[in-house]
């Protein structure tokens, strides 16, 4: 039998079997999957454990159980390869027992074991998988010199097996000062999250070929990649010089706000009741520790009703903050700071039913005329924003019960704007979004 010996146990995780069960029995206690979501592929680093070893096995907590077989996709740190590549190994050698390679599969790559021999970014995931899916299959692709579109077409190809999963292994950006570092590592995560790869450049991230791969993937097949942590090196080292990053993403089969929608319901409306609370000084707005997807950009409208009428709506277009401080300041604006109304008394409040929509990315339309901006858009599906120098307004999809017929709805968004009812311009400029709403 042709086994892969390890390489990295001793230097990037603990040789020692039992030590390497107490650490990672460690990580899972100190994190769970909260949503109990599970998902098929993942973005987990690869650095030694003691830097990365939590943030990795959160990732891996939302890789599905019942995965028989998983990909490893990891950049090459020291063979130059052009293209993919596998190996003829029959298994890869680790503390906690060997991983069996699936044949079937890898015999379908170039082959290559030289190119494995000291690489740690596909080791270091071993002993996670050998503790989450003790009876998986591997399939270990290295990578070097490649179009991340052909990590997407790798995917595509073997997604149909429900049974099958994908990990791909990165690291974020590499020895820069922390400050530099975070700022870096944030702007990754934005563009992971929203699937906007068009700029992602390789001092990103050491895997910025898979990040993209999976990422595009994602893009589309109407999917999103959603966050289970982001931290870097100085976390543990204290060393803020020269820093490495790290995150951890999971693969959703739908967008953002349908998770949220899916898993925190009431979790979100509970936030928007404590941040209105706070300003009556009836409670505190105490959230020490929060599922990490709420660290997530994104753009939110909080409506408050009593009795079924309007008692303040206050939002933002554009994702610009965290979901968690979007929905805190946007209840606050709608109950206290909304100019229509007087701000909420404590007597109003126990009256109160909180809507909240979770907006999508503004889509730019394209037209040249009114009659064409009014055909590409769909009634009840569609929020509308329109812009012309100082004007600007927005309608949530749910104004079209009020206002179904389009010229009706147009014309009095250019009312709200500012605007004249007949307005037009060549500088007019309109946006969609979609909306998922959460009530009470």
């Amino acid at each position: 039998m042709n086994v892969k010996p390890d390489t990295a146990a001793g230097k990037f995780y603990p040789a020692d079997r039992t030590e390497l069960l107490d650490l990672i029995d460690n990580f899972y206690a100190n994190y769970r999957n909260s949503s109990g979501y599970y998902s098929r592929a993942v973005i987990v680093p690869h650095a030694g454990y003691i830097f990365s070893g939590q943030l990795a096995a959160q990732g891996y907590m939302y890789l599905n159980p019942e995965c028989e077989k998983i990909f490893i996709i990891a950049p090459s740190h020291y063979s130059r390869i052009y293209g993919c590549v596998s190996c003829d190994f029959d298994e890869f050698e680790t503390p906690l027992g060997n991983c069996k390679v699936d044949k079937d599969i890898t015999k379908e790559f170039e082959l290559n074991n030289e190119a494995f021999d000291k690489e740690h970014s596909v080791e270091v995931q071993l002993p996670f998988i050998k503790y989450f899916f003790k009876q998986s299959r591997i399939i270990p692709i290295l990578y070097g010199c490649e179009n991340y579109k052909n990590i997407t077409k790798l995917i595509e190809k073997y997604w149909h097996d429900e049974k099958t999963a994908f990990v791909i292994s990165s690291d974020l950006s590499h020895f820069y000062p922390e400050r530099e570092a975070c700022k870096i590592d944030r702007y990754t995560a934005q563009m992971i999250e929203t699937g906007n790869i068009q700029n992602f450049d390789s001092e990103q991230a050491c895997g910025a070929v898979g990040i993209c791969g999976i990422t595009n993937f994602a893009a589309l097949n109407g999917f999103t990649l959603i966050r289970a942590g982001l931290t870097n090196s100085a976390a543990r080292t204290g060393d803020s010089s020269r820093v490495v990053g790290y995150g951890s993403w999971f693969l959703c089969e739908g967008t953002f706000a349908d998770y949220i929608k899916a898993f925190y319901s009431d979790y979100v409306i509970d936030i928007c009741k404590k941040s209105i609370m706070s300003g009556l000084q009836i409670g505190d707005f105490e959230i020490n520790t929060y599922p990490c997807a709420f660290e997530e950009a994104c753009a939110t409208f909080v409506t408050l009703e009593i009795k079924g009428e309007l008692r303040g709506c206050i939002g933002s277009v554009i994702p610009y903050r965290s979901l968690m401080k979007d929905l805190m300041e946007n209840a606050h604006s709608a109950a206290f700071k909304d100019p229509r109304f007087e701000p909420l008394s404590q007597e109003e409040f126990d009256n109160l039913s909180i809507k909240v929509s979770i907006l999508s990315q503004p889509e730019r339309i394209i037209f040249e005329s009114e009659d064409e901006l009014l055909n590409k858009i769909t009634p009840y599906k569609d929020g509308i924003i329109i812009r012309d120098g100082n004007f600007q307004a927005v309608y949530l999809p749910s104004v079209w019960a009020q206002l179904p017929d389009k010229q009706d709805f147009m014309r009095s968004l250019k009312l709200k704007a500012g605007m004249s009812e007949d307005y037009f311009s060549e500088t007019f400029q309109a946006f969609k979004f979609k909306a998922v709403e959460i009530t009470q």
